[in-house]
C-alpha cells in the first residue's frame, strides 16, 4: 500500500526541533525579474538546512528498542547535522559517513553536534554503501537523506507552512533536487490541495540524476557528479522519490555554476545571508525560469535550503557571480602589432569598464589580447564583438569557456619552441590532501610536463590545466591513462584561446 502523504505530512513530528521558517518577500530579485518572489527561509534552521525535518521526523518514529542501540546515516554535511542533532534529542548515538569531499565547516559541525564522523569515499554514493555495510555489522538503523515515507513526509511539512502563509494565488515553486526527499514532500502535498501551482525542480547541469530519469522513465545512475553543490551531489534518486516526482513535478531546470554563484550574490543582496551552492539553486531556477519564459507579474517561490558554506569558497563565488549574472565578458582579440592600434582598440571598449587585461609581446605582425569588459547584458558582449570585428580585430567570446575563466586569465603571456607534441587537458579531482601529488604519481614517467596551472579556490573539488608531451607512438598509453583515471577530464588542444595564448 502506498503512503498517504498528506495524512503524514499534517501528523509529523517536526517542531521539537525545527521553526516554521519564515516566507521572506525578495524585494531587489522581484524588482529585477518584473515578478513576485519569495525566499522560504530554511537557511535559517538551527542547523542551516530544512534536513532537520526529514531526519528528527524519521527518528521520532522508531522504537524504544532500536533508538537504544544507535542510528547510521550517509550524508554530504547537512542531513548529518539533521540526524546528529535529532540523536541527541531524542537520547541515541549517531554515526554519520561522510565523502572525504566535504567542506570541512560541516564536518565539524557534525562532529560538534555530537555525530560520529566517518569520512569514505568520493560521493555520496561512496559514502552510503559504506554506511549501509557498516549499519549491518553493527546492527544500527540507517537514517536515509531522502528515499524514506517519514523522511519525504517531515520535509512535506515545508509545502505545509508555505500554504499557510501565503493564501493568494502561487504561480511556481521552485525547490533544488538532490536525490529527491524535499522536492517530494512538498510536491506531494501541494499538488493534492493546489494542483495549479507549478512544481519545478532544479539541478545542476553536472548533478542532473533526476532529470535524466524522468526523460527516460527510469533511474538513470550517473558516472559522475560534479562536486560545487555538494549538497546535491547525488548519483542515483531514490525509487520513492521517483516516483513521487513522476507523479507530481512539471518540469525541472537546469543551472550552471555561473549561474548558482550569481544567485547566492542575488540572496545576499536581499537578505545579507549567504547561501551554499544547494541552497541557491532553486533562485537561479527561477530566474533562469523568468528569462526562458518572458513572464511578468507572476508570484513566485524559491526555497532557500541551506546556508552551510565554508567561507573559503566565497573566493570563488565572488569571482563567478559576474559571468552568472551576465556582467563581465571576456575576450580574445587580435590586433596588428604597429603603432595606434592599442588606441584604436580602446576606442572599441568605449565607456565599458575593464576587468581584466593581459598582454605580452609574442609575434612581429600581430597581438594577442586577453581582455575582462563589464557589461550590462550577453547583447552588450554581441555588440562589443561587432565593433572589434568591423574594425578589423579577430574576436572570439571566452564568456563561456571553462578554460579560459578557470586557468588561461592566470596564465597568459607564454609559448615556447620548446613544447613538442603537447597536449593540453582540463582535469578535475576531489580536493583532499595528497591529491594532486597522487594524480602526478599516476601518470607515465615517459610523458613530460611542459605546463601547468592550479588554483585552489577553497572549493571542494581541484581544478588543473596541464600541458603533457606525448610522443605520437604512446597515443594509445595516454588514453588507456585518461579511461582508467576516474576523473572527469576535457581535451582542450584545440582550444582556440589555448592556440593563440600559450
Amino acid at each position: 500500500m502506498k503512503p498517504d502523504y498528506l495524512e503524514r505530512i499534517l501528523n509529523a513530528r517536526v517542531y521539537d526541533v525545527a521553526q516554521e521558517s519564515p516566507l521572506e518577500y525578495a524585494p531587489n530579485l522581484s524588482t529585477r525579474l518584473n515578478n513576485k518572489l519569495f525566499l522560504k527561509r530554511e537557511d535559517l534552521q538551527s542547523v542551516f538546512s530544512f534536513k532537520l525535518r526529514g531526519a528528527y521526523n524519521k527518528m521520532a518514529q522508531l522504537s524504544p528498542d532500536l533508538l537504544k542501540q544507535g542510528v547510521i546515516a550517509a550524508s554530504a554535511g547537512n542531513h548529518a547535522q539533521g540526524v546528529a542533532l535529532a540523536a541527541q534529542k531524542l537520547g541515541t548515538t549517531a554515526i554519520i559517513v561522510m565523502p572525504v569531499t566535504t567542506p570541512t565547516m560541516k564536518v565539524n559541525a557534525v562532529a560538534t553536534g555530537g555525530g560520529q564522523v566517518v569520512l569514505h569515499g568520493n560521493s555520496y554514493d561512496d559514502a552510503c554503501a559504506h554506511a549501509r555495510q557498516l549499519a549491518e555489522e553493527k546492527n544500527l538503523t540507517f537514517i536515509h537523506p531522502f528515499d524514506d515515507p517519514d523522511v519525504i513526509a517531515g520535509q512535506g511539512t515545508i509545502g505545509m507552512e508555505i500554504l499557510r502563509q501565503y493564501q493568494k494565488p502561487i504561480d511556481a515553486i521552485f525547490l533544488a533536487i538532490g536525490g529527491g526527499g524535499l522536492i517530494s514532500g512538498v510536491a506531494a502535498y501541494i499538488k493534492r490541495l493546489r494542483p495549479e501551482i507549478k512544481i519545478i525542480g532544479v539541478e545542476p547541469v553536472d548533478s542532473d540524476a533526476m532529470s535524466q530519469s524522468l526523460q527516460k522513465g527510469e533511474r538513470v545512475k550517473l558516472p559522475q557528479v560534479g562536486l560545487f553543490a555538494d549538497g546535491v551531489a547525488v548519483k542515483h534518486v531514490g525509487a520513492e522519490t521517483f516516483r513521487l516526482c513522476q507523479k507530481y513535478v512539471d518540469e525541472i531546470i537546469l543551472v550552471s555554476t555561473d549561474d548558482t554563484c550569481a544567485a547566492i550574490k542575488d540572496v545576499f543582496e536581499d537578505t545579507r545571508s549567504i547561501l551554499e551552492p544547494a541552497g541557491a539553486l532553486a533562485i537561479a531556477g527561477a530566474k533562469a525560469y523568468v528569462e526562458r519564459e518572458q513572464v511578468t507579474g507572476q508570484t513566485f517561490i524559491s526555497v532557500a535550503c541551506g546556508a552551510n558554506m565554508n567561507f573559503d569558497r566565497l573566493r570563488f563565488v565572488a569571482e563567478r557571480a559576474e559571468f552568472g549574472e551576465r556582467r563581465e565578458a571576456i575576450f580574445a582579440v587580435t590586433i596588428p602589432e604597429e603603432r595606434g592600434s592599442f588606441r584604436k582598440f580602446c576606442s572599441c571598449i568605449g565607456k565599458h569598464n575593464l576587468s581584466e587585461f593581459n598582454y605580452r609581446i609574442a609575434e612581429k605582425k600581430q597581438a594577442h589580447i586577453f581582455v575582462g569588459v563589464q557589461i550590462q547584458n550577453r547583447v552588450d558582449a554581441e555588440n562589443i564583438v561587432a565593433t572589434f570585428e568591423e574594425n578589423g580585430f579577430k574576436t572570439i567570446d571566452l564568456t563561456d569557456d571553462e578554460l579560459a575563466k578557470m586557468h588561461l586569465r592566470h596564465m597568459v603571456g607564454g609559448r615556447s619552441s620548446l613544447a613538442n607534441n603537447e597536449l593540453l587537458y582540463r582535469f578535475e579531482f576531489p580536493e583532499r590532501p595528497g591529491a594532486l601529488v597522487d594524480f602526478l604519481n599516476s601518470m607515465s614517467p615517459n610523458w613530460n610536463i611542459s605546463l601547468f596551472h592550479y588554483r585552489n579556490n577553497g572549493s571542494d573539488y581541484g581544478r588543473i590545466a596541464i600541458g603533457v608531451q606525448v610522443a605520437p607512438n604512446e597515443m594509445n598509453e595516454w588514453q588507456a591513462f585518461l579511461e582508467t583515471l576516474g576523473y572527469p577530464y576535457w581535451d582542450e588542444s584545440t582550444n582556440p584561446a589555448y592556440k593563440l595564448f600559450l
